[in-house]
């Protein structure tokens, strides 16, 4: 969502940090150069104008302007405005009491409430371990109600039953008798939109706001649709108190202006984003992390939180004990791309790392993608157990055969295999150094600064000790095809990620 605004950015700071000292104008002139990427980023003007005279009340001042690193002391202050713009605490949602909690949906037809309330309930259930009704307001839109039932069968949670020629009004009521008698936590009522905001609408939607009480009123916004987005928020607030927003479709190519503008326009929180069309694909929104991704600082807490969700502690202790011996064969090399698979694929981990947003263009030139990954997997399983086991054992016809049987070249074979025996000779190496202690010295280069920014104290961009120790351990000792990123980063030679290792190395 925020890729095109943290490329202009980019090369806004990129100027800045290779002077030694800056002058007033300077400054100056590159706020005027960040106003018009926020512009073009989709931002709303007032919003814009506030932004940059909070970053230039404070970057004109003696202390940046006589610091050792100037260049640098800009952007944290810009990345300390984008935290206060986009919202300052973390958006938890308040359903921690006497149940049931109501969450009311609202928004346009077409913005995504009904998967939205899907995913949430799913979110609800699988991390906060509530128990959750799903019940469908909308009696205008043609399926709706059996679109709902089915998410609420993906997610696994309760769907209020429906009844032919009742009210909105009428199946709110049921729906918060039914949730008292069933013991629910949380009751997600998802209101009927329209295309475009109406008095029918609007009144429909403060009756059911004064029936249920909702402890939290969200408003599901497209991010997709930039200024209209937030011209719908700023409606909704001003007739019903709103609590939260969610942006659908973020994983689109929004421009992020929406994302920005929200918070100052409407006075409320984002507390969720879309992320994919996936019932899992609904993600809490915190503004120091978003703040992170956008001047290309990684967001690698989350990374790390996703490492812990989707890797078995057993498989971590196996790997632990592989990486202990100096063990790593093409079933190790197996797991660590399902493991990548389950984190969001290829893309969702690298949008995480600090610095590389720059490099992104030059990864997919090389094929550094989901689909290469996609490829090495078929790979793998053409292979018979011995050769998985022994990469030794395949010889000129037998990488002919594993090719044909997935469908790809032999020189895919060939490479695959190199990259297998690169990463054993790290594993080894890893063994020597003292294991855990030894990959953890390795990857230290993941937990600074950001290569572009630098920032002196870190902020947002340091690993914490304990995350990294905890991410360690959760990879079985090796972060999935990560481990040689951090040995040849700078070379671009990334081996299990189907590129072409750079012979180039720090």
């Amino acid at each position: 969502m925020f890729e095109n605004l943290t490329d202009k950015l980019g090369n806004v700071f990129k100027g800045l940090t290779k002077r030694g000292a800056l002058s007033e104008s300077d400054v100056e002139n590159a706020l005027k150069e960040v106003r018009t990427a926020l512009l073009e980023a989709d931002v709303a003007l007032s919003v814009v104008k506030e932004f940059i005279e909070k970053v230039k009340v404070r970057a004109v001042g003696e202390e940046v302007l006589r610091s050792v690193t100037p260049g640098q002391q800009v952007i944290k202050i810009v990345n300390d405005v984008l935290v206060e713009v986009l919202g300052s605490t973390e958006s938890e949602l308040l359903i921690d009491h006497a149940p049931p909690a109501v969450i009311l949906l609202v928004g346009l037809q077409g913005s995504g409430k009904t998967t939205t309330a899907g995913k949430l309930a799913f979110h609800l259930k699988s991390k906060k371990r509530k128990k959750v009704m799903l019940a469908s307001l909308d009696i205008y839109r043609p399926a709706a109600r059996e679109q709902l039932r089915i998410l609420g069968e993906q997610a696994e949670v309760l769907v209020l039953p429906e009844i032919d020629g009742e009210s909105p009004e009428k199946i709110t009521k049921r729906a918060m008798a039914a949730s008292k008698v069933q013991a629910i936590d949380v009751l997600i009522l998802d209101t009927a939109g329209r295309t475009t905001l109406d008095t029918a609408m609007m009144s429909e939607a403060k009756e059911v706001f004064k029936l249920s009480k909702p402890s939290e009123t969200l408003l599901v916004a497209d991010a997709m649709t930039g200024q209209d987005a937030v011209q719908t928020a700023k409606a909704f607030s001003e007739l019903i108190k709103i609590s939260g927003v969610v942006l659908t479709r973020s994983d689109g190519d929004a421009r992020g202006g929406a994302a920005l503008s929200m918070r100052s326009v409407t006075g409320c929180p984002i507390k969720f984003v879309g992320i994919s069309e996936k019932i899992e694909g609904l993600e809490p929104f915190y503004p120091d992390r978003a703040a992170g991704r956008i001047l290309d600082m990684g967001d690698v807490v989350s990374l790390v939180e996703k490492a812990a969700e989707t890797i078995a502690e057993e498989d971590a202790a196996q790997m632990m004990k592989r990486m202990s011996q100096g063990s790593f064969d093409m079933n190790d090399m197996l797991k660590q791309i399902v493991q990548l698979k389950k984190m969001g694929g290829l893309g969702g981990i690298m949008s995480m790392l600090p610095g590389i947003g720059k490099l992104q263009k030059q990864m997919a030139a090389n094929n550094f993608n989901d689909k290469a990954i996609s490829k090495q997997e078929a790979i793998i399983h053409s292979m018979t157990k011995k050769e998985r086991v022994n990469v030794s054992l395949l010889n000129a016809s037998r990488r002919k055969r594993i090719a044909s049987g997935s469908g790809t070249a032999v020189s895919d074979v060939n490479r695959l295999v190199k990259q297998q025996q690169d990463m054993a000779r790290m594993m080894k190496k890893m063994g020597k150094m003292g294991g855990l202690g030894g990959l953890k010295n390795m990857m230290s280069s993941l937990g600074g600064s950001s290569p572009n920014h630098g920032l002196e104290d870190g902020q947002n961009s340091v690993i914490d000790a304990n995350k990294m120790a905890e991410l360690q351990k959760m990879m079985g000792g090796n972060i999935p095809n990560l481990g040689n990123m951090a040995n040849r980063f700078g070379g671009m030679g990334l081996p299990g990620l189907g590129g072409k290792p750079s012979k180039k190395r720090r």
